[in-house]
């Protein structure tokens, strides 16, 4: 008699479960606040946007330049601002149905967990206003001074870093991929990699590389608010 699964509920987050991209919301709301140059932050956001468009984006140096101001700012004022940006941009995206899916999922008493590209910092808020406690984001290096210090703490969990990371998720826990029921909702090509890897990918609100892929293998197609506009970077398109 063989044991009965576990079953999760993978979330991706920015475009999937929220309307927005939470990373470049915080860098628009630093500028806003006067922790940046606008001119100088919009020139640097479009030259790492470029080598994502071509394939080239260093995920490290990104990191390092999107957490620059909290890092100059120090712990208690970002910790303050983050708060603010809690109130003024992030609630008024939490969706109801967006609310209601990761409900539905807690209530069958599968385990919940948020997976995204975008760092611990900005993100963990954001999963506790989900109720959700199991959070994979990327994780930052703190120094001895317990502030973060701009580098990334183990491998990012972007693009194949994701199954990486869940990889490691899993063996924290003594599971196993074949111990596990996984459903994974994504909005983006980049989770190509996990979606792969899950019993039941959901391409949710997709882009259109990847509501193609899965309309042709017959994969779950969840519309939870309108497609983001943002374009695939030629490099990731199948």
């Amino acid at each position: 008699m063989t044991s009965k699964k576990l079953n999760l509920a993978l979330f991706d987050l920015d475009h999937t479960l929220l309307p927005i991209d939470s990373d470049y919301a915080w860098g628009v709301f630093t500028t806003d606040i006067g922790w940046t140059d606008p001119h100088v932050f919009r020139q640097k956001n479009d030259d790492f946007f470029a080598h994502y468009q071509a394939g080239t984006l260093d995920i490290h140096d990104y990191v390092r330049f999107a957490t620059q101001a909290v890092r100059l700012q120090g712990s208690t004022l970002a910790t303050a601002a983050h708060a603010r940006f809690m109130r003024e941009v992030v609630q008024p995206n939490l969706t109801a149905r967006a609310l209601a899916l990761v409900r539905q999922h807690q209530a069958a008493g599968d385990t919940v967990v948020i997976v995204t590209a975008t760092n611990e910092f900005v993100t963990r808020p954001i999963a506790d206003a989900f109720g959700v406690s199991e959070l994979i984001a990327v994780d930052l290096e703190r120094g001895p001074d317990g502030w973060i210090t701009g580098e990334i703490r183990g491998t990012p969990s972007f693009r194949v870093g994701k199954v990486t990371r869940v990889s490691e998720w899993l063996f924290s826990r003594n599971l196993e991929w074949d111990s596990v029921d996984i459903t994974f909702y994504s909005d983006s090509i980049n989770d190509l990699p996990l979606l792969e890897r899950a019993d039941h990918p959901v391409a949710t609100n997709p882009d259109p590389w990847l509501r193609t892929i899965a309309t042709e293998r017959g994969w779950r197609i969840l519309d939870l608010f309108p497609p983001h506009p943002e374009t695939v970077p030629a490099a990731l398109q199948p």
